[in-house]
């Protein structure tokens, strides 16, 4: 199941008519630097360019629906979530993994979920919860997955996550805390929460719009994108 909150977030307060900018063409064979050493030959990561990757394709399809500028741009991202995903399983697939790697690899699937990437939610959902066995505190994998898990309908089960990262700092984690809110009918409590936000990030413009949508009753939740089968 979609995220009914951000789909319906995106109908009521995008620009009509607004394009996303253009997914970029990036060059994959760049995540993988190779230099000499007096060893010999030494391969490394380059975790900064995979960054550069993963903040075009959030800004595209963090959220569901995804929004690109033409359907060849979406099936190009696509390409590259599935590749990526692939140098990621086998970075990640160690006794010890780096755990900046696999809340990248976590993330990356998540939007591979929204991309429609058979598997993706599976691989997000087991690399989130490997992440935080690990580190149970960790400030983004506990606000990434709370956000992926209400971005599969399940926001009861999203909101342990959330608070534990907003605790942490997290601020951004008491507005998805509010919008969970919301998905399970709560007004009141979903009010309380992105008012908390809103002093907390006082620059964010929508949040006034959605709290006076909800008290008026006029923020109405919407399915936009397919259930998925079990």
């Amino acid at each position: 199941m979609r995220s009914f909150i951000l789909a319906f977030l995106f109908v009521v307060f995008a620009v009509p008519g607004a394009s996303a900018k253009e997914y970029g063409n990036h060059d994959l064979t760049r995540l993988l630097k190779e230099s000499e050493t007096s060893s010999g030959k030494k391969h490394s990561f380059n975790a900064a360019y995979l960054d550069k990757i993963l903040n075009d394709l959030s800004a595209h399809a963090r959220n569901y629906p995804p929004r690109f500028d033409t359907p060849q741009d979406q099936q190009r991202a696509a390409k590259d979530v599935k590749i990526l995903s692939g140098m990621l399983d086998t970075l990640i697939s160690v006794p010890t993994p780096n755990l900046e790697l696999l809340v990248r690899a976590g993330f990356l699937n998540s939007i591979g979920h929204n991309l429609d990437i058979p598997g993706a939610a599976e691989k997000a959902n087991s690399i989130f919860l490997r992440l935080l066995a690990l580190s149970p505190s960790d400030p983004r994998g506990n606000y990434m997955y709370g956000n992926f898990l209400s971005g599969t309908g399940k926001a009861k089960e999203a909101l342990p996550y959330l608070e534990k990262a907003l605790a942490a700092g997290v601020v951004d984690a008491g507005f998805s805390i509010g919008l969970a809110y919301v998905f399970l009918g709560e007004k009141d409590r979903a009010i309380k929460s992105l008012e908390d936000y809103k002093r907390r990030k006082p620059d964010d413009e929508n949040v006034d719009k959605i709290i006076d949508a909800i008290r008026h009753g006029r923020f109405e939740i919407k399915n936009t994108a397919p259930v998925e089968q079990p």
